[in-house]
């Protein structure tokens, strides 16, 4: 397995989470939280992090219902993957999320945080979350 640097986030309206990890390693940490939903400002604290860390892949949670089925969240996390392949020219995967952040929630309960520290910590927890999910994926050949 080859080192690579790779960024995932989870996406969300109010919120996107950023983890980073290292695919050797298979691990990933949190790292950040974009608390805006200004696009321009999403964009320009996403390019600083891609300047401090030089991933060499992206990852996007998909979000999906239970069943796996596409829901309104779907296609805005499509549009956000396609967003960052065209503005970073980065390759960019995508990986279902579904439960990533009610995993997130329940780990950083068990971590002893409060109510108000996890809702801060909660999106990139999931990013993490993402991230090792996808580490744990099959590599295509």
């Amino acid at each position: 397995m080859h080192d690579e640097t790779i960024l995932a986030f989870d996406f969300g309206v109010k919120r996107i989470g950023v983890a980073i990890g290292e695919r050797r390693l298979g691990a990933a940490r949190a790292l950040a939280t974009i608390d805006t939903e200004a696009n321009d400002a999403r964009f320009a604290a996403i390019e600083k992090l891609l300047a401090e860390w030089q991933p060499t892949r992206l990852v996007v949670g998909r979000p999906l219902n239970e069943d796996g089925s596409a829901h309104d969240m779907t296609a805005r996390a499509k549009r956000f993957a396609n967003q960052l392949r065209g503005r970073f020219a980065l390759p960019v995967d995508e990986v279902d999320e579904r439960f990533s952040s009610t995993a997130a929630e329940a780990t950083l309960r068990e971590e002893g945080h409060g109510w108000r520290a996890s809702k801060q910590r909660v999106d990139a927890e999931a990013a993490r979350i993402i991230l090792e999910s996808y580490f744990h994926e099959p590599t295509p050949a």
